[in-house]
């Protein structure tokens, strides 16, 4: 597949400088910020002291600007960024919703990008592709744009969620929904916001329900849709375009016939998810 790319509607900017910007981020959110640089990405979340999702993001580091750039759900940002100002007591950082003079471009296809500065191979998955923050307006040259369906598609078929599209803000857990598999925690970087709940996830195996793609045989369900197996209530539908979907599912439920609405679904899981029942 030739490069493509997408402009991100979906998608704000919000910048975080000052001397301490790096510890101040470091203590809240669930990956190691400190290995963020302006051409590798950092994936993390930010959770509620109970470890519940509320919101993700991809950092950089911009060495040229000093400061952190982080690629966030638009409809996420006021809620964080108010969250990071009352976080911030005494520490010497500055918070700014820098989105009007941002694009969030994700790339995708068989050709390999030259990495440069503001421009990332998506850290979740090498078959993701690459993710760039460019100024207002100016595209990228070397690849065919494309509307956002088209890479929204290829998102589903490898079963990466968006944000709160996929996960329910103040109820979902990071483990539900790919995030040890894609990056998106580090297990020895000490305490963070909802550390104690993740942690105590993965160590003693607590996954009982994962997010996965599905095909969808009939109509596309609505997101939430309730899905049964034969009486059973066993999980609900998340985002999904034409006959691809996500689906938050019971693990002992996936192999068996599976109806959402006026529509049948099967599981397809993509080699990088790993199910533990």
């Amino acid at each position: 597949m030739p490069l493509k790319y997408s402009i991100l509607p979906n998608r704000g900017v919000l910048k975080i400088s000052g001397p301490d910007r790096v510890d101040f981020l470091q203590g809240l959110v669930s990956n190691d910020v400190s290995k963020a640089t302006d051409t590798k990405g950092v994936y993390a979340a930010f959770l509620t002291p109970q470890g519940k999702y509320l919101c993700d993001f991809f950092i950089l580091a911009s060495e040229s600007h000093q400061c952190l750039m982080l690629d966030i759900a638009a409809d996420a940002l006021p809620a964080f960024k108010k969250k990071l100002t009352m976080y911030k007591l005494r520490a010497d950082v500055e918070i700014e919703d820098v989105s009007q003079g941002y694009d969030i471009l994700a790339f995708f296809g068989d050709a390999k990008m030259e990495i440069t500065p503001g421009l990332y191979q998506d850290p979740r998955l090498a078959e993701a592709g690459y993710r760039a923050f460019v100024s207002k307006g100016t595209g990228w040259q070397n690849a065919e744009e494309v509307d956002f369906d088209s890479y929204d598609l290829h998102r589903l078929l490898l079963g990466l969620p968006d944000g709160a599209r996929d996960m329910i803000v103040e109820k979902s857990i990071l483990l539900e929904n790919g995030f040890d598999e894609l990056n998106g925690v580090d297990w020895d970087k000490g305490c963070y916001m909802g550390q104690e709940l993740t942690a105590r996830t993965k160590y003693r195996g607590l996954i009982k329900k994962r997010l996965l793609p599905v095909e969808v045989q009939g109509p596309l369900p609505e997101n939430g849709t309730e899905i049964y197996a034969a009486d059973k209530l066993v999980g609900e539908v998340r985002s999904g375009l034409e006959k691809k979907a996500l689906a938050l599912l019971k693990l002992d439920f996936i192999e068996e016939p599976l109806r959402a609405g006026e529509s049948t679904l099967r599981v397809i899981q993509p080699d990088w998810i790993i199910l533990t029942k």
